[in-house]
């Protein structure tokens, strides 16, 4: 993986200095190198800082064909590229490097926009064809890998990262409306928290030319109409997804760099490391976190998943310092608002595999959006694909869901009440994802927090018939069983924005860690998406059919395991240790006066209530707070107007 910047300028020549500026703030991305080039007539630029997997020594960028038509620089691992080449040299191409980036570039040329059809993997790229005066820029299905983009002045800048775009000169501001529809969590997908900053969505691609830019999707998860899911025995399905994430992790394991892998105590990086450790010859190299509060550490059980595939296993002390001394520059590198300081952590653990040796980490993430890994998925479960069971049954589960819930830290429980706020869902869908239902409560409790002047401003404004603006509700949704529905607007919302982005390649690539994800390898979810919704959620039971798939391959320890997520433990369990100094100093400094959204006497408050809280309290409340103190790093490591 790499760090890319792009210019297209209409009339304006490219300023080299510009590119060479946001280029350098992406050095984390790849530190193994940089290039860039500048059309003749300066209307069109291309960086790259490298970072190099694949053909160690040739595969500088940009890319360029032969009669110097195309140019590509990429951000990307495409998987299966072997193949690829081999067509490529028998179609007449002549390749000039063993990279895999260099097969986008000819496959552009073969079928122009349909050559995302031919590549399996992560990425996010941008091709200049000067035959066509056309700028090609493209992101993975799920937004595995980051692609930003503005138009200042008479310029469009995309860059894999907002600051390097700020870096470039693009002027640096919150955006209100898309904080707003943060605090809700209901981000469209094509936004960000910065006036006038924009993603590619996952599975579009973008085309400019001097008219102008469109967006235009190539992939979507088309999850089958109720009355069309494929029929299969479970045996049969259970099979199909052996042999599917088998062949997914095989093809993950190519690179001319050691591969490591990502392990806790859950059955995601579980399975992920039993898979391939099968496909070692040497043992695997796993790296675990291991946190101070007992309820929050797996190091054991990830002991003893590592002693069973047969790896060795690295664990990484985190304690609440170390939260404290790295939360801003995880932060700055993540661009997003924190939830929990996880993201610290795994930013932590990113570091020690970088320092390690290693360059690419298999990870577990995107098995909990496929799958239905998350409490509120299990809640539309009973809730809503009720399929003869009696309610007096549907009661109890949801009863024990809840108890479960309350002794799980991190879990989004809806309770039952009416907000009238989600009206305007519940006429849409014809019912309200628990997930919608849950972040909604959140945000009402969240309110007293937050300035007048900023709830004026909004409150009048529908923030779901801004986000469902953006969904093919009528293609996409309708007809299909409610969890599914549930599990595609969490893909579009917190699965790209927060998941990938922050947990994912935000802090991976701080330390120049590629990390690689194969369950959201596209024939993986594929297959999964025209699974039946049983054999997701067997009862309480989340992910049911991945266990069987993965049994042979795991301890019983995580294959009787409930779904815990990878959360740290909440700063306010430790009011005297580090993390929660630092929020306490922060917000209640002039630094927080600064962040044009919140009612600062209203949080010295809450702070000043803190130690009268109960466990439960404390833990609600951690959320809120480790939020404000990421806006308040934003604010001040940004300069945002």
């Amino acid at each position: 993986m790499c760090g890319i910047v792009a210019m297209f300028s209409a009339q304006e020549p490219i300023s080299e200095s510009s590119l060479r500026l946001g280029m350098d703030c992406l050095k984390h991305r790849g530190p193994d190198g940089q290039k860039f080039w500048i059309s003749g007539d300066r209307r069109v630029a291309l960086g790259h800082r490298r970072l190099s997997i694949i053909d160690l020594i040739g595969g500088e960028q940009p890319i360029t064909n032969q009669d110097e038509t195309l140019y590509i620089i990429a951000n990307n691992e495409f998987y299966d590229f072997e193949r690829i080449q081999r067509d490529l040299k028998q179609w007449g191409y002549q390749l000039t490097t063993n990279s895999d980036s260099e097969i986008a570039l000819h496959l552009y040329d073969e079928f122009g926009t349909q050559c995302l059809h031919h590549l399996r993997g992560e990425f996010a790229f941008i091709i200049w064809d000067k035959r066509n005066e056309v700028l090609f820029a493209a992101r993975d299905c799920f937004g595995i890998k980051p692609l930003y983009y503005t138009i200042y002045g008479d310029t469009l800048y995309l860059a894999s990262e907002v600051k390097a775009l700020f870096a470039a000169g693009v002027p640096a501001a919150w955006d209100r409306e898309s904080f707003w529809q943060d605090t809700w969590g209901v981000l469209s997908p094509d936004r960000t928290l910065y006036t006038n900053i924009n993603q590619v969505p996952p599975g579009y691609f973008l085309l400019a030319s001097r008219s102008g830019i469109r967006l235009h999707r190539y992939w979507d998860f088309d999850y089958p109409p109720i009355h069309d899911l494929p029929q299969s025995s479970p045996e049969d399905y259970i099979e199909q997804l052996r042999h599917t994430l088998d062949e997914a992790i095989q093809l993950r394991l190519r690179a001319d760099v050691p591969v490591g892998c990502y392990l806790s105590g859950g059955l995601d990086s579980s399975a992920v490391l039993g898979i391939a450790a099968t496909h070692s010859s040497e043992p695997m190299q796993a790296f675990t976190i291991a946190f101070e509060h007992e309820a929050y550490n797996e190091e054991a059980i990830a002991m003893e998943t590592a002693a069973y595939s047969g790896a060795n296993i690295q664990v990484i002390p985190i304690r609440q310092k170390d939260i404290a001394d790295n939360f801003a520059d995880a932060t700055w590198h993540c661009e997003m608002l924190c939830l929990n300081a996880n993201t610290t952590a795994k930013y932590l653990l990113s570091r020690a595999a970088r320092d390690a040796g290693y360059k690419v980490v298999l990870t577990g993430e995107g098995s909990d959006e496929i799958f239905g890994g998350y409490v509120h998925f299990r809640q539309d479960k009973l809730l809503h694909n009720q399929h003869g069971e009696d309610e007096e049954t549907i009661q109890l589960l949801l009863e024990e869901l809840k108890q479960k819930n309350q002794v799980s830290v991190g879990l989004l429980f809806a309770e039952n009440e009416p907000i009238p706020r989600l009206n305007s869902v519940q006429r849409l869908l014809d019912y309200t994802p628990a997930w919608m239902q849950a972040y909604a409560q959140r945000h009402l409790s969240s309110v007293p927090f937050y300035s007048s002047e900023f709830i004026t401003q909004f409150q009048e404004k529908d923030v779901y018939r801004i986000f469902f603006n953006q969904i093919d509700v009528q293609g996409q949704l309708k007809g299909r069983e409610p969890v599914n529905q549930s599990l595609y607007l969490w893909s579009k919302t917190n699965l790209a924005n927060y998941l990938l982005r922050m947990l994912g390649d935000g802090v991976e690539m701080a330390h120049s860690i590629e990390g690689r994800l194969p369950f959201l390898d596209r024939e993986v979810v594929e297959l999964v998406r025209n699974m039946p919704i049983s054999l997701k959620i067997h009862g309480l039971t989340e992910k049911y059919i991945l266990r069987e798939a993965a049994k042979p391959f795991i301890t019983d320890t995580v294959y009787n395991r409930q779904k815990h997520p990878f959360i740290a433990p909440p700063s306010t369990f430790n009011p005297n240790e580090a993390l929660q100094q630092l929020i306490q100093d922060t917000l209640r400094s002039s630094v927080m006066s600064r962040v044009p959204f919140y009612n600062q006497a209203a949080i010295i408050q809450l702070l000043n209530q803190l130690p009268i809280m109960n466990e439960n309290q404390r833990t609600s409340t951690d959320f809120l707070l480790l939020r404000m103190l990421s806006a308040c790093v934003l604010q001040e490591r940004f300069g945002l107007a």
